[in-house]
C-alpha cells in the first residue's frame, strides 16, 4: 500500500534519531543540519563523548586536522571556536572538551543526555509484520536517568552507539570463560592506566595475565614491563591462542603504520627483557579460583600457575540488543552491514586499504535504520574516524535526496590509513613516533575526569 500525502508530510517532521553522543553521532548531527534536517541525539552518558572521556588521559595517533568533522567546523566557527593546531594529537580528554562538547552545546536542544536507547521498532510492527510496514515511522525506547521511560517517534534511525561498552570475554569460544564472571573482581577488560595511584598499585608487585595479542595487549605488556622496572614482583604473563610468528609483534621498523610497529617493538623487548613470558597456542576454558589468585584452564588442560589480576584484551563487539525487532542484514562473521563487510574484513584490510564507503554500503532490509562508525565495524578493529565523517556525510546527503552527493567519495585517505587509536602515545614531546592501536577503539581504564556542565537537554 502506498503511503499517503499526509502521512509522508508527517513523517517529513519526525527527527531523525541519532544514538550516541561520540564523534560520529554528532557528525553525524552536524551533517543532518547542514542538509536542513532535524537531528535529535540521545546520549546515554551525561556529557558529550562520553566514551571518549574513559580513555581521556591516552593520546589518538590521529592529529586534530583528521579528527574535526568539516561540517562540526562550519557549526562551530560562528561561535569563535578556535580549531586546534591541525598538526597536533589530542588526548581523548582534549577530543572531547576542545570539540565534542562545544559541538553538543552548539546543537543545544538537538542533544538529549541520561537517554539510554532500549529498543528500536516499526510503530505498531514488530519485525514479523510485513503489512504498511516500510510506511511506518520508527518508535525508539528510551530510558532516562531517573528511571522514568519514553517513547519517541522518528523517520530514521542513525546508531552511531559504538562498541566500547561490549568488550569481548576471555573464552576462547566468544563466550566468557567457566568462572570469568564470578572472578570478575580480579578481571579487567580495559588497558589500565598506571598513572592512578589506585589502578598502579592494583598491579604493582604481581602476576598479571594479559589475554589478547592486538595492538591493546601489546599496550598493557609495554605498560605492565615499565612498572616492573620501577616495582620488583611486577610480572607479565601474555597469553596467546596461537604461537609467535614473524608477525607477531607487527611489523616493526618495516610497518607501514609508525605507531603500531613501534608499539609491537616494545612488548618484543618486554618479552626479552624478561619482564613478560608469553605463553603459546593456549585458549582459556575455564578461570579457578585459588586463594587469593586466579588460575587459567586452557581447552587441552594446561594450567598456569597462579596470577594475581587478569587483563582481557580480545576485542570489542556492537550491543545489537536493542535493535532485535527491526530487519537487519549483517554479516555472519563480524556483524557488519553484509555489503560493508568484504570492505573491512581484518584478515584482508588494514587501516589504510579500507575502501571510503556510504549509503549504499550501510544499508539493510530495513529501511531507514543505518549503523554508522564503530558500530557498523561490528567486531572488525580498522574503524578510522575519518572514515565515519564520510559515513554520515553520504548517508545525510542521501536522506536529503541528494542521490549524487551521497554515491560520491569525498575522502582519500593516506596509504598507511589513519588511525583513531590510542595506547602508549602520551608524551607531547613524542608525537613523531607515538605508540599504541592500530585502528581499533582505544582500551583504557575509566578515568573519571571532571564532568563539564551541561547544556542541552536531557530525559
Amino acid at each position: 500500500m502506498a503511503a499517503s500525502i499526509d502521512s509522508v508530510l508527517t513523517a517529513d517532521r519526525l527527527p531523525v534519531v541519532v544514538i550516541g553522543a561520540g564523534p560520529i553521532g554528532l557528525a553525524a548531527a552536524a551533517h543532518l543540519v547542514e542538509r536542513g534536517l532535524e537531528p535529535l541525539v540521545l546520549e546515554a552518558g551525561p556529557v558529550a563523548g562520553s566514551a571518549v572521556r574513559e580513555w581521556s588521559h591516552v593520546r589518538l595517533f590521529s592529529t586534530w586536522g583528521e579528527v574535526v568533522d568539516p561540517a562540526a567546523e562550519k557549526l562551530l566557527a560562528p561561535t569563535g571556536w578556535i580549531r586546534p593546531d591541525a598538526t597536533a594529537y589530542p588526548t581523548g580528554g582534549d577530543w572531547a572538551e576542545r570539540y565534542l562538547q562545544p559541538l553538543a552545546d552548539v546543537l543545544g536542544d538537538k542533544v538529549r543526555y541520561g537517554t539510554t536507547v532500549t529498543g528500536v521498532a516499526r510503530a505498531g510492527r514488530d519485525r514479523i509484520v510485513d503489512a504498511g510496514r516500510d510506511e511506518q515511522p520508527f518508535t525508539v525506547h528510551i530510558q532516562c536517568a531517573d528511571g522514568r521511560e519514553e517513547r519517541i517517534t522518528a523517520r530514521v534511525v542513525i546508531d552511531a552507539s559504538g562498541t566500547w561498552s561490549v568488550p569481548s570475554p576471555m573464552g576462547a569460544d566468544g563466550l566468557p570463560a567457566l568462572g570469568e564472571k564470578t572472578a570478575a573482581d580480579r578481571v579487567s577488560y580495559r588497558v589500565p592506566d598506571l598513572d592512578d595511584p589506585a589502578v598502579r598499585a592494583r598491579y604493582a608487585g604481581r602476576r598479571t595475565a594479559v589475554v589478547g595479542s592486538g595492538a591493546s595487549a601489546f599496550t598493557a605488556l609495554a605498560l605492565l614491563a615499565d612498572l616492573a622496572k620501577e616495582e620488583d614482583g611486577t610480572h607479565a604473563v601474555w597469553i596467546l591462542r596461537r604461537g609467535i610468528g614473524a608477525g607477531t609483534y607487527g611489523g616493526g621498523e618495516a610497518d607501514e603504520l609508525p605507531a603500531r610497529g613501534a608499539l609491537g617493538l616494545r612488548a618484543k623487548a618486554a618479552v626479552e627483557a624478561g619482564h613478560a613470558s608469553a605463553v603459546t597456542g593456549f585458549r582459556t576454558e575455564a578461570v579457578e579460583r585459588d586463594g587469593d589468585q586466579l588460575v587459567l584452564v586452557a581447552e587441552d588442560g594446561r594450567r598456569l600457575d597462579p596470577v594475581d589480576e587478569v587483563i582481557v584484551l580480545t576485542g570489542l563487539r556492537p550491543d545489537l540488543s536493542f535493535l532485535s525487532e527491526l530487519r537487519l542484514g549483517l554479516d555472519e562473521r563480524l556483524q557488519a552491514p553484509t555489503a560493508l563487510a568484504p570492505l573491512i574484513d581484518p584478515n584482508v584490510h588494514s587501516c589504510g586499504t579500507v575502501y571510503p564507503h556510504g549509503v549504499n554500503e550501510l544499508s539493510h532490509p530495513e529501511q531507514g535504520v543505518y549503523l554508522v562508525g564503530m558500530k557498523s565495524y561490528g567486531r572488525a578493529p580498522t574503524f578510522l574516524a575519518m572514515t565515519g565523517y564520510e559515513q554520515v556525510r553520504s548517508l545525510s546527503a542521501a536522506l536529503a535526496g541528494d542521490r549524487e552527493a551521497a554515491e560520491r567519495v569525498e575522502l582519500t585517505l593516506p596509504e598507511t590509513g589513519v588511525c583513531g587509536g590510542a595506547g602508549l602515545f602520551d608524551e607531547p614531546d613524542n608525537t613523531e613516533q607515538p605508540g599504541g592501536g592500530c585502528c581499533a577503539a582505544p582500551s583504557t581504564l575509566q578515568i573519571g575526569i571532571g564532568t563539564p556542565a551541561t547544556t542541552s537537554g536531557g530525559c
